[in-house]
């Protein structure tokens, strides 16, 4: 998580997942690069979901419950909230087996991909990181939240 005092948040594991979800699914460009192109070491749209509210429970309440652990602040929890909830409803549309095109023709993707870039911004922003880079692999998350907490 570069230069995020671990200290400031407990939860950090909890919080580079969800800006790992929020990242892919904020990012357009990705998203044709990597699901659409079936490209390793990315997982896929019901991946990023499944990331994004796996731990946290985020399709079961609001952000605002992990204010001072996951997340810094209301405006955080907001974003993601607002993020969370537009996802969730095209998924449960289209389905979690679905293709990736599925999701991407979907009448509210645009939105979506909105609301997770808004979301990935801030927190990236907050964590003192390029929001514009490019999303991690799993493989690197995997790496990255095994040993920033030792």
């Amino acid at each position: 998580m570069g230069a995020m005092p671990l200290t400031d948040l407990p939860w950090w594991r909890w919080r580079a997942r969800v800006r790992s979800a929020l990242h892919m699914l904020g990012d357009p460009r990705f998203q044709q690069d990597c699901w659409a192109a079936g490209r390793e070491g990315y997982g896929d749209v019901t991946d990023a979901v499944y990331r994004l509210v796996e731990d946290t429970w985020l399709d079961r309440w609001s952000a605002e419950k992990y204010v001072g652990s996951i997340f810094r602040d209301s405006a955080e929890a907001t974003a993601v909230d607002t993020a969370v909830l537009r996802v969730l409803r095209i998924m449960h549309q289209v389905g979690p087996d679905a293709p990736a095109s599925a999701y991407f023709q979907h009448h509210a993707w645009p939105e979506a991909v909105h609301a997770c870039r808004d979301a990935h911004v801030r927190l990236a922003l907050a964590d003192g990181e390029d929001p514009d880079a490019a999303p991690r692999s799993l493989a690197m998350l995997g790496i990255l939240t095994r040993t920033a907490g030792a």
